[in-house]
């Protein structure tokens, strides 16, 4: 599966927080490296999206469609 950037998932990001998170940075809770949102990478194929650490590969984000809504569990991704 070819992964790609975090700006395929802009749309959810948006619907979730309420405004425009691709050039936000966040640290990953693995290994610490901040990064801009739209630099994490993406595995859009899976059942929902499954977003991981460009730096140490960990998984940060999960993102998932549930009744024309998005859920986004961003738990090991804290904001800066």
């Amino acid at each position: 599966m070819e992964p790609v950037d975090g700006n395929a998932i802009a749309g959810a990001l948006f619907d979730h927080f309420g405004v425009e998170m691709t050039a936000r940075l966040g640290a990953c809770a693995h290994c610490g490296a901040v990064a801009p949102m739209a630099e994490l990478v993406v595995y859009p194929r899976a059942p929902g999206a499954v977003v991981r650490c460009r730096s140490c590969n960990g998984v940060v984000l999960v993102v998932l469609s549930l009744r024309e809504r998005s859920v986004i569990d961003h738990s090991c991704f804290e904001l800066v």
